[in-house]
């Protein structure tokens, strides 16, 4: 596919090389196949980058109600607890995509990571899988907990975080990946990356037409974008890393800004030169080798209670 010329001067040849290899398992128009054709190619392509789990994980799978789990130990006493909640439009993806993300941020954190497999739209639209991770992150006990999500998966921590303030169990961080939060209207990473590789407008379009099963109303509801929340005091601190090149880099900064307003802790970083779901090229781009790095160091600060900014 041939993109806007300024791509050739924000985007290195390391991540162009990315972008071409995710495209030859999942086209930039993917959206215009079936569902069942979609989480076809999407996990061919996460085969793809799949990389081998670390050295001396221990990793199970459970089940959680309805809801499958795996689960990744480092340690024998880890002294903190992550739910990674995965992204994928809330339509592809599963405990098979993000599993090598999940295994290397257990053994680079030393803490417990549980990854959730939400129920997936068109056939489980929202708020099902806003219930399946309130209902996961619920069960996540006795230790500290760090939520953790990519793109979707984001979405989910920060909507979980919001139902959970004041309460007993709340997360005591949460780090936030490119996320989607539904910012209003037209932001200005939106129009100026519409078209941007890995991810474009119309994308982000489709993708929440499909999750609120085309009612319009849904979209107000902080649970389906977090940015419509009418407060965001009470919440963790939290790091939102955004990626330049993506229509969606305005949605973290924002989201900062308002927990900022509120009283709280919040540090938005942008990657530069990057696209949305660089975490797959973390072996493959410096840029986003150094990104994952920031994320690990984080999770770790946040999971011992740390603010270094």
């Amino acid at each position: 596919m041939n993109y806007d010329a300024k791509y050739d001067a924000l985007l290195n040849a390391q991540t162009w090389e990315f972008i071409r290899k995710t495209e030859s398992f999942y086209p930039p128009d993917a959206v215009g196949l079936t569902v069942t054709e979609q989480r076809r190619v999407y996990d061919e392509m996460c085969c793809a980058f799949h990389a081998p789990h670390p050295a001396g994980l221990a990793v199970h799978d459970t089940t959680l109600d309805h809801i499958p789990l795996r689960h990744y130990r480092a340690a024998k006493h880890a002294p903190a607890q992550v739910l990674y909640i995965h992204g994928g439009g809330f339509v592809v993806g599963g405990l098979e995509s993000h599993d090598s993300v999940c295994a290397e941020i257990s053994a680079r954190t030393g803490l417990d990571v549980t990854a959730v497999d939400y129920r997936l739209s068109p056939e489980h639209p929202f708020p099902q899988d806003f219930d399946d991770a309130l209902h996961a992150a619920k069960a996540q006990t006795g230790k500290p907990l760090v939520l953790v999500g990519d793109s979707a998966g984001a979405n989910l921590c920060a909507a979980v975080s919001a139902a959970l303030v004041g309460a007993a169990d709340a997360p005591v961080g949460q780090v936030l990946i490119y996320p989607q939060l539904g910012a209003a209207g037209v932001t200005n990473s939106m129009s100026a990356h519409a078209n941007a590789p890995m991810l474009s407008a119309a994308d982000c379009a489709y993708y929440a037409a499909l999750r609120s099963a085309r009612i319009a109303q849904t979209v107000e509801d902080p649970r389906f974008s977090p940015l419509q929340a009418a407060s965001f005091a009470g919440l963790p601190p939290t790091v939102a890393i955004s990626a330049e090149c993506d229509p969606l880099a305005d949605d973290a900064a924002v989201y900062c800004d308002a927990i900022t307003a509120a009283g709280g802790r919040a540090r938005h970083i942008q990657e530069a030169g990057l696209v949305h779901g660089y975490l797959r090229a973390r072996h493959s781009v410096d840029r986003a080798k150094a990104s994952f790095t920031r994320i690990i160091n984080a999770i770790s600060d946040l999971s011992r209670g740390e603010w270094p900014y």
